[in-house]
């Protein structure tokens, strides 16, 4: 994997992530594929996914939040695969901060993007994976695997928009079940996530929140 060491955690290696174990039972994967500094595992993290389609004043506040991530060097942890998503990843990668990057498939022979390398190689880009060698294809369900796993590993849960009834609002509702504290931005396009019992941060706040989140316990 262009010369990249890829480890295998297992379930009782003491690596592997406790928040997937917990929250995901006996769903949790039984190995997950790893490329990049595993010790970026025991840090505080938070796990950012959101709806592929989403309003223009969500997506204005996503490239804000990644913004206000960077600067204040947050661990941010997704899978970075729709076009806002991967706008985002690009902004926290020109940071200081880890990013662990989940694609919705295995990473066992997966060419590295070159923006990804420098990265890698300063030891703050961990890429995981719950899927085993040979699944190599990206799908709806493995989307939906991916983001339950990226939920499951930190214990708070951003979610920049959630479709009304669609996927995402069905990880926010599991994640509010698991104990996640779920956040999302402040917007008539929310008010369903936010009924649902996501706390909402305003734009103007966005810095603010971040440095909060950053220097919390």
């Amino acid at each position: 994997m262009d010369g990249y060491m890829l480890y295998e955690l297992t379930l009782d290696a003491p690596e592997y992530p406790a928040g997937v174990r917990h929250a995901l039972g006996a769903r949790a994967p039984e190995r997950i594929a790893a490329l990049g500094d595993v010790a970026l595992l025991g840090g505080r993290m938070l796990a950012l996914v959101g709806s592929v389609r989403a309003p223009g004043s969500i997506i204005l506040g996503a490239y804000d939040l990644a913004l206000a991530l960077r600067d204040a060097g947050v661990t941010v942890a997704g899978g970075f695969h729709a076009p806002m998503e991967r706008e985002c990843l690009r902004i926290l990668l020109r940071g200081a901060q880890p990013v662990s990057i989940c694609p919705a498939r295995s990473i066992a022979g997966m060419r590295v993007p070159a923006a990804w390398r420098g990265p890698l190689e300063q030891r703050r880009l961990l890429l995981l994976s719950p899927f085993p060698p040979g699944k190599d294809r990206v799908t709806a369900a493995t989307a939906v695997e991916r983001n339950r796993f990226v939920a499951a590993l930190a214990n708070t849960l951003f979610v920049t928009h959630a479709t009304a009834g669609g996927k995402t609002e069905a990880l926010a509702r599991e994640a509010v079940r698991w104990g996640r504290t779920v956040w999302t931005l402040e917007d008539e396009a929310n008010s369903g996530l936010i009924a649902l019992g996501a706390r909402s941060v305003l734009a103007t706040a966005m810095r603010e929140w971040a440095a909060s989140f950053a220097h919390r316990a």
